[in-house]
């Protein structure tokens, strides 16, 4: 078998694949023989991006319409993913936003969507393919946290809460999990060159600040591609920011004092 179908036929369930990383990992997994299921709000987009997989790899994608965020849909569109396919071999969740403002002039109702969203939204989808790949005992689970959930930096308290969430959750699901043959993984990604930024960054100036260090989303997704292939615990992007965070959970309050004002871009 070539190494392009080394994903055949995997059912692999993305959220948030309406653009960025999800769309990419879409594409990436199709190319591989998986059949990519898109799911995320806009229906339109959805469409476009199942066609345009179909035209380039020649595998037949679906999409479902879902907003994460509520529980009720996320039961439903996954009763009909289990109808259609009878499985799930990898969930990536992958949807979720983030807004940076200093907490004093935080919108709440906007930190509290960004829980129901991706923190939420999250555990919701992911309790929904528990019970499937516990009967067949196989599976991979690939939540997309941060570097945000390890090192938190000024103006995004809310974010990297929800971030930090993801990372607690996971450690603690891995663990349920240990006797089992389903994986969990985590992605820790530093910033991506995404539309993440339209809503996170409004005003330009972190995306200004931080531009020559920006992940290339094309470089992510491959990343993640081979974590299917080959799971483990967590994945760090770029490998080197992840040595910050190592030392900030060391150190915290050195960490703190010396690089605190270097870490306000936004």
């Amino acid at each position: 078998m070539g190494r392009q179908l080394l994903l055949k036929d995997k059912v692999i369930v993305i959220t948030g694949a309406s653009s960025g990383i999800g769309m990419k990992v879409a594409h990436d997994v199709a190319k591989q023989g998986a059949i990519p299921v898109l799911l995320a709000r806009s229906t339109e987009k959805l469409k476009g991006i199942s066609e345009a997989i179909t035209e380039t790899t020649g595998v037949a994608s679906m999409y479902y319409t879902l907003d994460v965020s509520s529980s009720h849909d996320v039961m439903e569109t996954f009763k009909s993913i289990f109808e259609e396919f009878k499985r799930v071999d990898v969930l990536i969740n992958n949807a979720g936003f983030g807004i940076f403002e200093s907490l004093h002039k935080a919108n709440l109702e906007e930190i509290k969507l960004m829980f129901e969203v991706n923190v939420l939204g999250l555990i919701a989808c992911t309790k929904a393919v528990l019970p499937e790949m516990m009967t067949r005992n196989e599976g991979h689970i690939i939540n997309i946290a941060s570097q945000a959930g390890k090192l938190a930096t000024p103006k995004s308290s809310g974010y990297s809460a929800t971030k930090h969430a993801v990372l607690g959750f996971s450690n603690s699901l891995r663990m349920e999990l240990i006797d089992t043959n389903i994986y969990v993984s985590t992605v820790n990604p530093g910033p991506i060159k995404t539309q993440f930024f339209e809503i996170a960054d409004q005003s330009g100036n972190y995306v200004k600040n931080i531009e020559k260090f920006m992940l290339d989303p094309d470089y992510v997704s491959k990343k993640i591609v081979k974590l299917i292939h080959r799971p483990k615990r967590e994945l760090n992007l770029p490998y080197w920011m992840n040595i910050g965070s190592t030392i900030y959970q060391l150190f915290p309050t050195i960490f703190e004092k010396i690089a605190g004002k270097q870490l306000n871009k936004k």
